[in-house]
């Protein structure tokens, strides 16, 4: 039934009454504005500024906004503790609440889409190619980046003091500091963390306007930015271009392409094939390697450098990315929410973003290793592992079986260079949940370890982390991957050059292991934990 059916229900129009809207207005496309404001979140706390802009720009262009909340999780304050499980699940939960609001209701002509955090930008552009509306996002924008002591400072730096004071390394006094200045203000964290690499996707796939991902939070731009996506929503609904017309399998090679060129967050490539998925295209581990191989990364934004998401768009943002990407035939023109081109727009500072015939890499940030260890594949983001790093680097596995046990064996401070911390039963429904090992890495990277040691683990990283880490191995070991079978001084090479990822232990050996193992059953509470782990548990 069309929404202008929806209207003319008598239970409907009454209730619509009820809501304030008049018979002038209900005959009006009504566009649904999905806000994920929260007061818990740095990264939504400003969003419902936003959320009135965008609807001051229906108004003005004849439609009738009615919003709607969604939920978001901050992964910053769910880390380190049994929180981080019920990130990765909210995924789903924001992409299946967002259908169901939209779908039960049928009044809705149009989405416009205020996304902010890690785990809501990607369930929100689920949900916009599931229901395939005309749809349009503005992403909450970066946090300006603190200052300590003369220098940027970031939730990063945050981790990594940790790290520093549980070794004597800095005073009391001065992690105190350092955590009082990471974070100044409203905005996703200030480097090319998983929320800002989402929002460059989400501009690269053509879902918000040019410059959208890098205007930070505090900006007028950012108003201006969202007054012209209500604006823009209701020309969407007049040109009958909807989601999926969008996000069509070119915008995801573009969307793939970008986020090599920047070196974004390890978890887009668990987060762009789920978006794909739901807008009928597969993009396995294979294809993401061969974009990586024909993609240059031109940028290095904290952590893989100093620079921060403030230096980022001042450089030009992801426009001028995209720009030269199409000067080397890595990007190509296809509809956009603005258009059917991508505008040009120039490099302001070539430090920041590299021409593509300098750049920092031929090849993209993000690699997808395989090999004995990891058979299904694994990630790393290359980008942000130091040039001093041996290839292939070989060492001796430590391997535990929880985050908190390797965070607290790392924090002791008998790291040996050369090895290799192997943390597993954190997958997807090993955790459950797929926790992100943030403070392990982030210890290893206070320590100025990050070319001497390397991580492994079946579970996941944040958009901070950087050095040797390499996540989502597959199979996971809670459904028997060989990392399960791993033990402490076996040997593993690793070769970002050969995209190997190799247990150098006998097959015999670990077949008599595999005779006697068992997986690690972890607590799970009922409800959401437990569904999801056994959504994986069925395959």
């Amino acid at each position: 039934m069309k929404p202008s059916d929806v209207k003319n229900l008598p239970a409907a129009r009454a209730l619509l009454y009820g809501i304030g809207l008049d018979d002038e207005e209900i005959d009006r496309p009504i566009v649904a504005v999905v806000n994920s404001f929260n007061e818990i979140v740095p990264g939504h706390i400003h969003l419902n500024e936003l959320a009135e802009a965008a609807k001051n720009g229906v108004r003005e262009a004849g439609g009738v906004p009615l919003e709607f909340p969604v939920i978001g999780v901050c992964d910053g304050i769910a880390m380190g503790h049994d929180g981080m499980k019920y990130s990765l699940p909210s995924r789903e939960l924001i992409a299946d609440t967002v259908e169901d609001m939209i779908r039960a209701h049928g009044i809705f002509e149009g989405i416009v889409f205020l996304a902010a955090c890690d785990k809501n930008v990607p369930g929100l552009l689920m949900a916009a190619a599931r229901l395939d509306l005309p749809s349009i996002f503005v992403t909450a924008g970066p946090m300006l980046p603190g200052e300590h002591k003369g220098a940027c400072v970031d939730i990063h730096h945050a981790f990594a003091a940790d790290g520093q004071f549980a070794r004597g390394a800095i005073t009391e006094e001065e992690y105190n500091s350092i955590i009082r200045s990471c974070c100044p203000g409203p905005g996703s964290c200030a480097g090319l963390y998983t929320a800002n690499s989402m929002a460059c996707v989400t501009e690269a796939l053509g879902m918000s306007l040019p410059g959208c991902a890098t205007a930070h939070a505090v900006h007028e731009r950012k108003r201006r930015l969202a007054t012209e996506s209500g604006r823009r929503i209701m020309e969407l609904i007049k040109e009958g271009v909807t989601a999926r017309m969008i996000m069509n399998e070119t915008a995801f090679e573009n969307a793939f392409a970008v986020d090599m060129a920047i070196g974004g967050s390890t978890n887009t490539v668990l987060h762009i094939p789920a978006i794909a998925r739901e807008a009928g295209f597969a993009f396995d581990l294979e294809r993401i390697n061969d974009i990586s191989r024909r993609t240059p990364n031109i940028v290095k934004i904290a952590p893989s450098s100093d620079y921060m998401m403030i230096d980022f768009d001042r450089a030009g943002g992801i426009p001028a990315v995209i720009s030269e990407l199409k000067r080397k035939g890595a990007v190509v023109d296809t509809l956009t929410v603005h258009g059917d081109t991508w505008p040009e727009a120039a490099i302001v500072d070539e430090e920041v973003i590299h021409p593509v015939e300098r750049p920092y890499s031929p090849t993209g940030g993000i690699a997808i290793l395989k090999g004995s260890l990891a058979p299904g594949g694994a990630v790393i983001k290359e980008s942000g592992v130091s040039k001093d790093v041996a290839d292939p680097f070989t060492g001796v596995a430590r391997v535990f079986d929880s985050e908190e046990d390797a965070t607290e064996f790392i924090k002791k401070g008998d790291l040996e260079k050369g090895t290799v911390i192997v943390i597993r039963y954190e997958g997807p429904a090993g955790g459950p949940g797929m926790r992100e090992m943030l403070y392990p890495t982030s210890a290893i990277s206070g320590l100025g370890l990050d070319a001497d040691i390397a991580l492994v683990t079946d579970g996941r990283f944040s958009g901070a982390t950087r050095g040797i880490s390499i996540g989502h191995v597959m199979p996971e070991a809670y459904l028997g991957g060989p990392i399960a079978l791993a033990a402490d001084g076996d040997e593993i090479r690793i070769s970002l050059r050969e995209r190997r990822l190799d247990l150098l232990v006998d097959e015999d050996v670990l077949e008599e292991r595999r005779r006697t193992w068992a997986p690690l059953e972890k607590d799970v509470p009922s409800g959401l934990l437990s569904s999801y782990r056994a959504a994986f548990k069925r395959g």
